[in-house]
């Protein structure tokens, strides 16, 4: 069972979109892509450093700990 089902029968909710910043959802978007953490920097113009730490605030707010069930959430929120 993945977190996001864990979570959703344990009765608790993930955080709301609106709780991530502007940029943490543009990464939370970029990682539906099929590229790597170096690719998102690139093209976001940081460092490869400054995407884990927004990735790892995305996946602390909404609940998840992997790339696969963070991709799941933004689509069941309509952000990819």
């Amino acid at each position: 069972m993945s977190m996001l089902e864990t979570a959703a029968s344990a009765g608790t909710t993930t955080a709301p979109v609106e709780s991530l910043t502007r940029r943490e959802r543009v990464v939370l978007a970029e990682l539906a892509e099929d590229v790597t953490l170096e690719e998102i920097a690139t093209r976001l113009f940081v460092t490869r450093n400054t995407v884990k730490s927004q990735v790892r605030s995305v996946y602390r707010k909404i609940g998840v700990s992997t790339r696969s069930e963070a991709v799941a959430w933004a689509v069941a929120q309509g952000i990819r």
